[in-house]
């Protein structure tokens, strides 16, 4: 694990800065430490960070400045802030993890055990309001055209969100961790190799019709179409080998 923060409540700036950065450092650093934004996953924009922590713009920067000096985030020109750090609690479960035992035809099967239950699920049991904010996730995810790590970022998030809709909480969490598999495979390679743009083109109308899906309730069309996706991912799949 390469970082230079320590696994305390706490970030030092190399530099001094002023309090009200400190203070924002403080909370960012609290929030990755609490995996509430996990490892590999990108931060709110600045834009986003300043007004829900009610300070400016250059303040956010600012401490974001700090947070990548110390290896806690890493900075992409163009596609925002990614959590590098990784908890001790969270390193553990890394070492313990099924990950290196899980190959790819695994994970395809557990998937397909799991999404159709899932989405069945989240199609009878998702509030409005959650219904609102998958429709927000999809709309980020329509807006990107090359950036592969954005995308699956957003899949993940747009995946989780239907997960997390069944109002099981259960199987929310197995689901997570088939995400988190996923994350530490080599599967991910794979993944950004075959991300192409006019294949993110296609996963972005397969995403609309499986939104469309669930929020006109349609349960048989919602699991019927997850079920063919499955199908397309496995062709995918089998083309690597």
């Amino acid at each position: 694990m390469n970082r230079k923060a320590e696994d305390t409540a706490t970030i030092v700036a190399s530099q001094p800065v002023g309090a009200t950065v400190q203070i924002v450092v403080d909370t960012l650093f609290a929030r990755i430490k609490s995996e509430e934004y996990p490892s590999d996953t990108r931060l709110p924009s600045e834009r986003t960070l300043a007004s829900e922590l009610g300070v400016a713009r250059n303040t956010v920067r600012e401490a974001l400045d700090v947070l990548e000096n110390q290896k806690v985030i890493r900075r992409r020109p163009g596609s925002g802030s990614f959590v590098t750090y990784r908890s001790t609690a969270a390193a553990r479960r890394g070492d313990d993890s099924v990950a290196d035992d899980t190959s790819p035809l695994d994970h395809l099967v557990v998937r397909g055990i799991l999404e159709p239950e899932m989405v069945r699920l989240a199609v009878v049991n998702m509030t409005p309001r959650q219904i609102t904010q998958l429709s927000q996730t999809l709309s980020e995810i329509e807006g990107i055209n090359t950036d592969v790590d954005a995308f699956i970022e957003l899949e993940e998030k747009l995946y989780t969100q239907i997960a997390e809709g069944t109002g099981n909480p259960l199987l929310a969490s197995c689901y997570r961790l088939t995400i988190e598999t996923y994350r530490q495979s080599f599967r991910t390679k794979l993944r950004r190799r075959n991300l192409t743009p006019r294949r993110i083109q296609d996963y972005q109308k397969r995403y609309n019709t499986l939104f469309n899906a669930i929020a006109s309730r349609d349960v048989a069309s919602a699991v019927e179409f997850i079920k063919l996706h499955l199908v397309e991912e496995q062709k995918l799949l089998l083309q690597e080998f």
